[in-house]
C-alpha cells in the first residue's frame, strides 16, 4: 500500500530545445533480447525484428526461467555478462521479448538492464534512490549520475496483444497526432500526487491539447493522445480510444506486477486498452514524485521527436523501481524529409516551437551544403514546409 510521504513538487519541466535534431534513436541502435526457452519471447522478439527491420546481428538469444516474476540477483547478474558479451558496438537501448521475468532483485528488469544491477536503485524504508542521469534530458544532472542504455519490455498477457502493441507502435511513425492528453485527478489522495504539476503543465505544454480533468471527465474519450493518473484501478478502460502511440500510466504501488495482480491493476491493462507504453513499480515506492513519470517531461520529448523509451526514461528521475513497458521506437513526432511533384517538403510537428538546421544538395547522393534554418511554429498536427532544392535533409 502506497505510504504518504513528504513531497517536493518537480518544478522542472522540460524547456523548449531551441535547436531540435531531426535524428532519434533507430533500428540499428536497439538490441532486440529474446529468451529462446519461452515460445511466445520467440515469436515477440522475432515478429519484432522484422517489422523493425531490426539487424540480425542486434538480436541476441539467452535462457533464463519465463515461469516465475523475479530472478535473483546472481542470475541476473549472469544473464547481464551474457548480453553484454553478444553486444554489437553502436547499441544504445534494449527491447526485452518477454513478460516474465519482470524483476530482478530489489530492481525492475528494465532498469537492471539500464544500470547493470546496482543496489544504490533500490530503497531502504520506502526511501529515495539513485537519480538517472537520463532524467530531464540531463539537464542539471550531477556529473557522476549514471547514465543508463534505456531498456522496454515488449510485454503482454498474449502473443496475439505483443503483436498489436508492436504494430500500433508501427503505426504511430511521423502521424502527427491531434489528440489530448488526459492529465487525471482521483480522490485517492496518496496516489492524485502527481496533481501537484498539472496546471504547470497545463500551461508550459502549448504545443500539445492538454487537459486537467477529473476521473469522471476523462471517461470514454476517442482522442487519447496520453493519460496520466493515481488510482489502484482505472474503471472503463475499454471505452477509451487511445490513439497510435500514446503512453498511459496510474501511479499505484505494484503496478509494474504484470500478471497476477489480484489487488492493483497492471500495467499490462492500459496496453490491452490500446495503450502503445505503460510505466507501473515492482517493490512498494511510497508515493515519491521522483519515482513516477512526470508527464509534462515525457510528453515534451516525445513531442519534440523523441522516440518512446526515450521520451518516457527521461520523464522519471529514479527510475530502479520502475518497469518500462511497450514499443520503445514508436515515434509519431518525428522531423522528417519527403517529396513529391511539387519538390521537397520538411515535415514536422513541435510542441514549442524549433529551428531545423536545413542542408541541400544537387541529388540524393551529395554532396549537401548548410544552407541555414528553418523555424518551426508551434502547433497541433503534421506540418509541412517546402524547400527548394534539389535534395534536402535536416539535422
Amino acid at each position: 500500500m502506497l505510504r504518504r510521504v513528504a513531497l517536493r513538487a518537480l518544478t522542472v519541466l522540460a524547456a523548449s530545445c531551441p535547436t531540435a535534431a531531426a535524428l532519434a534513436l533507430g533500428p540499428a541502435e536497439l538490441a532486440v533480447v529474446i529468451n529462446v526457452s519461452d515460445p511466445a519471447s520467440v515469436d515477440a522478439g522475432t515478429y519484432y525484428r522484422l517489422r523493425r527491420g531490426i539487424p540480425e546481428t542486434n538480436v541476441i538469444e539467452v535462457r533464463l526461467p519465463h515461469d516465475r516474476a523475479a530472478l535473483s540477483r546472481q542470475e541476473f547478474e549472469a544473464l547481464y555478462a551474457e548480453v553484454n558479451g553478444k553486444l554489437p558496438d553502436g547499441v544504445q537501448a534494449f527491447a526485452l521479448a518477454w513478460t516474465k521475468p519482470w524483476r530482478a532483485g530489489c530492481m525492475s528488469i528494465t532498469s537492471a538492464f539500464a544500470f547493470g544491477y546496482d543496489e544504490r536503485f533500490c530503497s531502504a524504508s520506502c526511501g529515495p534512490t539513485q537519480a538517472s542521469g537520463l532524467f530531464n534530458g540531463g539537464r542539471n544532472a550531477a556529473p557522476d549520475a549514471p547514465r543508463p542504455k534505456p531498456a522496454m519490455m515488449l510485454a503482454g498477457e498474449s502473443v496475439d496483444q505483443v503483436r498489436r502493441l508492436i504494430d500500433r507502435g508501427i503505426a504511430a511513425d511521423y502521424s502527427y497526432p491531434k489528440g489530448h492528453v488526459y492529465l487525471v485527478r482521483t480522490e485517492d489522495a496518496a496516489r492524485n500526487v502527481r496533481a501537484t504539476y498539472f496546471d504547470e503543465v497545463v500551461d508550459r505544454l502549448t504545443g500539445l491539447q492538454v487537459l486537467s480533468v477529473t476521473a469522471a471527465e476523462a471517461v470514454g474519450h476517442k482522442d487519447v493522445l496520453g493519460y496520466f493518473t493515481g488510482a489502484v484501478r482505472v474503471p472503463g478502460l475499454d471505452g477509451f480510444g487511445f490513439l497510435p502511440g500514446a503512453p498511459a500510466d496510474h501511479l499505484t504501488s505494484f503496478g509494474g506486477q504484470l500478471l497476477d495482480n489480484p489487488s492493483q491493476m497492471s500495467v499490462l491493462e492500459w496496453l490491452r486498452a490500446g495503450a502503445t507504453a505503460s510505466y507501473g513499480t515492482v517493490v512498494e515506492p511510497c508515493n515519491h514524485l521522483g519515482k513516477f513519470p512526470h508527464p509534462g517531461i515525457l510528453m515534451t520529448f516525445y513531442a519534440e521527436g523523441d522516440t518512446l523509451i526515450e521520451a518516457y526514461w527521461k520523464s522519471v528521475a529514479w527510475p530502479g523501481e520502475g518497469v518500462f513497458v511497450g514499443e520503445p521506437l514508436a515515434r509519431p513526432f518525428g522531423m522528417r524529409t519527403s517529396r513529391d511533384e511539387q519538390g521537397w517538403w520538411l515535415e514536422s510537428h513541435s510542441a514549442a516551437g524549433r529551428r531545423a538546421v536545413i542542408e541541400t544538395a544537387p541529388s540524393v547522393v551529395g554532396p549537401y551544403r548548410l544552407v541555414g534554418t528553418v523555424q518551426i511554429p508551434p502547433g497541433h498536427g503534421r506540418q509541412r514546409l517546402n524547400v527548394q532544392a534539389g535534395a534536402v535533409r535536416v539535422r
